[in-house]
């Protein structure tokens, strides 16, 4: 649920937060102000899955091809009548069962210990709403197989945080290059000057940055 102007947590879903967004970034950063003409509007959207079935599907994706991901997902599914599991369900399932259906056994123990920190209340995924953004991160980082980056794309897309800068995100540091016109790509230091300018609005020039990726030089 967006939060109102004035709440202690701004949500990028609120059109509100979205637009004093764009223009702070604009104001403050040309380089930024330039890419975000070029690209045009964009309209965010977060995920409309539960907080689980998003983590659940961000192991099975790690390190996989779109496709081959999705067709492992499809048939991780097709076990429970083609939804995900719930972790008590993930729980009574044999490893055999899921190994045939193409999770491997990294993916196995890393849903596993998701799904056993919620059946033993070591992961509140309820309580994310009201927490800083480090304190997510530093929840789910203790999470086998869900580290920053998967914590940040989950501030991002599942939570709607406005201020996520994902400095190892390859898409994030193209960007960068590109719309900097940077010899090559860039490292955290550098990272860490540019983006100053954006905050508290860094997820909006993190979002501009990977579209203008998509847009064909003019």
């Amino acid at each position: 649920m967006a939060m109102s102007p004035g709440s202690a947590v701004e949500l990028l879903s609120d059109s509100w937060v979205w637009g004093k967004g764009v223009r702070h970034v604009i104001k403050k950063d040309k380089v930024m102000a330039r890419t975000i003409r070029k690209v045009g509007r964009i309209a965010f959207e977060p995920d409309d899955g539960t907080y689980y079935e998003s983590l659940v599907e961000a192991i099975l994706f790690q390190q996989l091809a779109g496709s081959a991901a999705r067709a492992i997902l499809k048939k991780f599914k097709a076990l429970y009548r083609g939804r995900i599991p719930t972790p008590r369900q993930y729980l009574s399932t044999s490893m055999a069962k899921l190994r045939a259906a193409g999770i491997s056994p990294q993916k196995y123990s890393y849903i596993k210990d998701l799904c056993e920190r919620i059946q033993d209340g070591r992961l509140r995924l309820n309580g994310f709403e009201s927490m800083a953004d480090h304190e997510v991160i530093s929840m789910l980082d203790e999470v086998k197989g869900i580290g920053r980056w998967t914590a940040e794309m989950f501030l991002l897309f599942n939570l709607g945080r406005a201020d996520v800068v994902p400095m190892d995100d390859l898409g994030f540091r193209k960007g960068l290059q590109k719309a900097y016109k940077l010899r090559g790509l860039p490292e955290k230091e550098r990272i860490e000057r540019i983006s100053s300018a954006w905050r508290p609005y860094g997820s909006i020039a993190t979002l501009y940055l990977w579209r203008s990726l998509d847009k064909t030089p003019e």
